[in-house]
């Protein structure tokens, strides 16, 4: 039997929940096709082929887990925690289904283990992928084609703190060479987190002391709805389809603040959220001369996304503090790209072109406060082109790819209507990227790689406008962001149940967020992110082997970062486990019951504190020739999930205790009538663009 082999992700359990302190948003804060292998095993088969791990599904364990999900977290490099997917050391990822990127993460909750033929995740994405990309994740499905109706159904039923319910249906009818597809869903979800905040610092020369309680509260209603065709004939193919996506929240915190130790003042802050946004997206493709492969995509997006804050102090003197933001974003794009053999080996040449529109209008409606938080009017154009070249060959039992890609970017930033001559810039990149793998037999694999990426900010943190959320504390972005330079040394070895993975990253200007002082009349913290030079290197170890129908994987690693800001050393590393066991068992059943914890340590400007053990565990069968999947899921069993962190920054140390709405039981049904895959083979045309907004 082949071994099954699983690598889970330190570093995006201890961020919660990004990827990297880098992405995330700041709310008090921190808060970034290769050869088929088939195999019939009783267990996953993954191989290193280059700077790719391939696995196949069918004919193992995890082929009637339940959803793709399921499948995911059980493979290596991969952590899925809440519907999320998380890729370890990677920021940006890009899934693909079929070879169509993965829109919302509901998609993968849609697709049935069963369903899946093979998964391959790309940690060293070439040329063909912007720069931004961190890891590619491409799945390919098993489905046959059948004439008529299919439709899917999927109920969810979660209780936390609170209920939350989501509905998704899916209908396509194929006739001929057409095929016609229709989907829509709707989630009220509602989430309940709690948590204080200690701001500790020097203020004119004597102890200050800044704190503030959370009680937030956050129930959304979103949908979406989408429809499109495909035409597939021969080596020709096209498809387009729109979708639209509304969305209305209500934020709600009641906690309060104070200064020093005098009595704390309740306080509340609603926020209402009102956004939409329109999704057209197209494809081409056609083979010619039985060698050469033409495929186009073009992309536009819109959205608008609208806010109301007000902050009241019912039990004091204190004024209300109420503002709005405005945020409008539009989005051009298009990719080209020509596949064909070249010396023994693949070779794509393309292009990827972008226009991106985003505006800010933020105003500030209490007339003292607009005194150090003014209104202001922010518009960012960026018009992006990038030529790219990629080279891919096997050598008897060494493989190499290698690629460049060359990106011109200009960009414009204006406040309230005039040109920023210090932030607004032309950008002339060249990014190249190489990978070398040798493989000893079917056991045992080695690959190194090294690649060069320019890694954008999200427009979100380079707004410039500022945010009242107490009323000694202020968050906002930082229109300075510079793009960030980073280096990326991989080393994979795989070894019968054994498989060692060592990541060396040198990022330059990437950011990170810092507490300060703000200058203003009174005492005055602002949160923001600033540019950060960091070295991090990775270490895991996993072993696996599979005892008859129960499967356990031990997985032990390492953290380590290296920096350095305003005289302060982040670099205590984070040690972690996960233990992972999976059961497969007669007549459709299985069970998982899944083990981590982690060390105190640095990730970034936090310090995360350590959790040593927490806990999930699942239930499911398939019934109806597996049409009908039923799955009962509890995360964080024992309640023992530790979200909390400080920051030692600038002189102002923060001490943030919080508790997530992690607690809870999750029922999942989903119904497939006719189940079959779709066949638009359109891809993202600016995918990187489309985060950022």
């Amino acid at each position: 039997m082949e071994t099954k082999i699983l690598i889970t992700v330190l570093t995006v359990f201890l961020a919660i929940e990004s990827g990297f302190a880098q992405n995330q948003e700041p709310t008090d804060s921190l808060t970034h096709e290769l050869q088929e292998v088939i195999v019939t095993a009783k267990q996953p088969a993954t191989k290193l082929v280059g700077s790719t791990l391939v696995s196949t599904i069918p004919g193992t364990n995890l082929a009637d887990l339940g959803t793709a999900l399921d499948v995911l977290a059980q493979l290596p490099m991969i952590k899925v925690q809440d519907n999320s997917v998380n890729v370890i050391g990677k920021s940006n990822i890009e899934i693909y289904i079929d070879g169509r990127p993965m829109r919302d993460e509901s998609e993968l909750q849609q697709l049935l283990s069963s369903n899946m033929k093979k998964v391959e995740l790309l940690m060293a994405p070439g040329a063909a992928y912007e720069s931004t990309t961190g890891a590619v994740l491409k799945i390919t499905t098993r489905r046959n084609f059948v004439q008529g109706l299919s439709l899917t159904d999927q109920f969810q039923l979660q209780r936390r703190r609170k209920w939350s319910v989501m509905d998704y249906l899916a209908l396509s009818y194929r006739i001929g060479n057409w095929e016609f597809f229709a989907n829509g869903s709707i989630n009220r979800n509602n989430s309940v987190n709690k948590g204080t905040t200690i701001n500790t610092l020097d203020y004119k020369g004597e102890e200050a002391v800044v704190g503030s309680s959370q009680h937030n509260s956050f129930p959304t209603t979103t949908g979406a709805v989408k429809g499109g065709f495909n035409y597939s004939r021969g080596a020709q193919s096209f498809g387009a389809y729109y979708r639209y996506n509304p969305e209305r929240g209500d934020f709600i915190n009641s906690g309060s603040e104070w200064l020093d130790y005098n009595p704390a003042i309740a306080h509340d802050i609603d926020k209402r959220v009102r956004a939409h946004s329109h999704l057209a997206s197209l494809y081409y493709e056609n083979t010619f001369a039985e060698k050469y492969l033409l495929h186009f995509d073009g992309d536009f997006r819109s959205s608008c996304d609208a806010n109301n804050v007000a902050t009241t102090y019912p039990l004091s003197t204190t004024h209300a503090v109420n503002s709005t933001d405005k945020r409008t974003s539009t989005l051009w794009a298009g990719k080209l790209y020509l596949n064909f053999p070249l010396w023994n080996g693949e070779f794509t040449v393309g292009t990827q072109d972008s226009y991106t529109h985003t505006s800010l209008d933020y105003r500030m409606l209490n007339a003292d406060i607009s005194e150090y938080i003014p209104s202001s009017l922010t518009d960012a154009r960026q018009t992006s082109a990038a030529l790219y070249a990629s080279w891919s060959r096997m050598f008897g039992n060494f493989s190499l790819s290698a690629g460049a890609r060359y990106e011109y970017v200009d960009y414009d930033f204006k406040v309230n209507g005039e040109r920023d001559d210090n932030i607004s810039r032309r950008d002339h990149t060249v990014t190249p990227d190489l990978s070398l793998g040798y493989s000893f037999n079917e056991e045992s694999q080695l690959s190194i790689s090294y690649k060069m990426a320019t890694v954008k900010p999200p427009y979100s943190q380079l707004t410039g406008s500022l945010n009242y959320t107490g009323i000694h504390e202020i968050e906002g972005g930082n229109p300075g962001l510079h793009d960030e330079k980073m280096h990326d040394i991989q080393l994979f070895g795989m070894w019968k149940g054994f498989m060692l993975q060592a990541d060396y990253t040198r990022a330059l200007d990437t950011y990170a967020f810092v507490k300060q002082v703000y200058p203003a009349n009174n005492l005055q913290l602002i949160m923001h992110p600033v540019n950060i030079d960091v070295s991090a290197f990775y270490l895991y170890l996993v072993w696996s082997r599979p005892i008859r129908r129960w499967t356990p994987d031990v997985t032990v690693g390492m953290y380590r970062q290296w920096l350095q800001l305003d005289n302060n050393r982040y670099d205590k590393p984070i040690y972690s486990y996960y233990f992972d066991n999976t059961f497969s068992l007669p007549h459709g059943w299985s069970v998982t019951a899944n083990i981590s914890g982690s060390s105190q340590g640095d990730m970034h400007t936090n310090r995360f504190h350590g959790s040593w053990f927490t806990m999930d565990a699942s239930v499911g069968k398939t019934f109806l020739n597996k049409s009908l999947t039923v799955k009962l899921t509890a995360t964080d069993i024992f309640n023992t999930a530790n979200n909390d962190w400080t920051m030692n920054t600038y002189g102002v140390f923060v001490d943030k205790r919080q508790s997530y709405d992690r607690r809870g039981v999750t029922l999942n049904i989903i119904y497939n009538f006719q189940p079959r895959k779709s066949k638009y083979k359109g891809s993202s045309a600016a995918e990187a663009e489309m985060k950022r907004l």
